[in-house]
C-alpha cells in the first residue's frame, strides 16, 4: 500500500495519542513499514547509565510486534541485551556497521551518559587491553549516523543519573553532541520508559519520511504536541483558576448569571453526575459549555454551609 505522509501523521497524531497508538498504529503502517525498510537499515542501540525499561517497553510493541520489527523492518546490529553475539564479536558488529555503512545507519541511546572519571562509569568493551567508554562510543557512532535518538527520559534529559549530586556526571547525549560539536539530526523520545509505540512511530518516521518534525525540546511533534490536559472538557477550570482576576471581574463574575447550572442527573446516573455526558463525575462540574467558569472551591461551600 502506498501510505502518504498526511495520513501517518493523522493516524499517529490523532486524539488517541494521548492515551497510546496500539489501537490506531494499524497492521498496515507495519505493511509500508516493510516495503519503505526493504533494504533494512542498519540500526545500532547503545545503552549508558539506564535501567533497560526503555528496551523492555520496546518489546512490548504491538503493531508491528517486535519480531517483525527486527527481522523485517530493521537490521538490529548491536544491543547488548537481546543479542546473542558478545565479546569482541558483538563489538566489531558495531565496527563493521560505523566502516561500511557510514551515513545510512542509525544510532538510539538509552540511559544518560557519564562523563565522570574520563568516563569510566560507563564501558561498552575493550580495545587494546584498554576499556572503551560509552562516553567515546557515542561520540564516534553519532558522528556519522543519519539520525541520532535520545531513548528514554535519562537520554532525552539525563533523568535520575545525572540528578544531584550526580557523582557520574552523567549527561544527556545532546549535551555530549554538543559539546563535541557533533551536528547529526536528534531525536528525543523521553519517557520513563516512553510507551513502544512512540519509539517505533518515530523509527518508522525516520524510515518512510525522514527526521520528524520536533519541539523546542527535541521531541517529535506527532507524540508530544499536545497533552491529554489540552483536550480535556475541564480545561477552561484550570485556566479560570490560573489567571490573575481583578476586584472588578471577580465581584462581575459573583454576581452574574453566567454560572452554568448543574445538570439534572438522568435515569440510572448517580446523584450529582453528568449523567450520560460520559465526562467526569465531580459534583461542581456545570454543564458542558464553550467557556466553563471556575467551580466552587470546596473552602467556599464550607463559608457557605455546604450550599452549592
Amino acid at each position: 500500500m502506498a501510505l502518504s505522509r498526511r495520513d501517518f501523521l493523522k493516524l499517529c497524531g490523532g486524539s488517541a495519542a494521548a492515551l497510546g497508538l496500539s489501537q490506531t498504529f494499524v497492521p498496515e503502517i507495519a505493511h509500508a513499514l516493510e516495503k519503505a525498510a526493504a533494504g533494512q537499515p542498519p540500526v545500532i542501540w547503545l545503552a549508558g547509565s539506564a535501567c533497560t525499561g526503555c528496551s523492555v517497553s520496546l518489546l512490548n510493541t504491538v503493531h508491528p510486534d517486535i519480531k517483525d520489527v527486527l527481522l523485517k523492518i530493521i537490521s538490529l546490529r548491536y544491543h547488548q541485551t537481546v543479542m546473542a553475539a558478545s565479546g569482541d564479536l558483538a563489538l566489531e558488529a558495531i565496527e563493521r556497521t560505523y566502516r561500511d555503512a557510514p551515513g545510512k545507519y542509525l544510532l538510539l541511546v538509552e540511559g544518560a551518559i557519564a562523563t565522570g572519571a574520563d568516563g569510566l562509569y560507563n564501558t561498552l568493551g575493550e580495545r587494546n587491553g584498554k576499556p572503551i567508554t560509552m562516553l567515546d562510543w557515542t561520540r564516534k557512532l553519532a558522528g556519522k549516523a543519519a539520525a541520532a535518538v535520545s531513548v528514554g527520559t535519562c537520554a532525552a534529559f539525563g533523568g535520575i543519573p545525572a540528578a544531584s549530586p550526580n557523582p557520574t556526571g552523567a549527561k544527556p547525549v545532546s549535551a555530549i553532541l554538543a559539546e563535541a560539536k557533533i551536528k547529526t539530526p536528534l531525536i528525543n523520545v523521553p519517557g520513563c520508559p516512553p510507551h513502544p509505540d512512540w519509539m517505533v512511530g518515530t523509527l518508522a518516521h525516520v524510515l518512510l519520511y525522514g527526521v520528524p518534525k520536533v519541539d523546542a525540546l527535541g521531541r517529535p511533534v506527532l507524540f508530544f504536541g499536545e497533552t491529554i490536559h489540552d483536550n480535556c472538557p475541564y480545561r477552561g477550570y484550570f485556566d479560570e483558576a490560573s489567571s490573575p482576576r481583578s476586584g472588578a471581574t471577580r465581584a462581575a463574575a459573583s454576581s452574574s448569571a453566567a454560572r452554568v447550572p448543574r445538570p439534572t442527573p438522568t435515569a440510572g446516573s448517580a446523584s450529582g453526575t453528568t449523567g450520560s455526558t460520559g465526562a467526569c463525575a465531580t459534583p461542581c462540574a456545570p454543564a458542558v459549555s464553550s467557556r466553563p467558569t471556575r467551580p466552587r472551591s470546596t473552602s467556599r461551600l464550607v463559608k457557605e454551609g455546604g450550599k452549592a
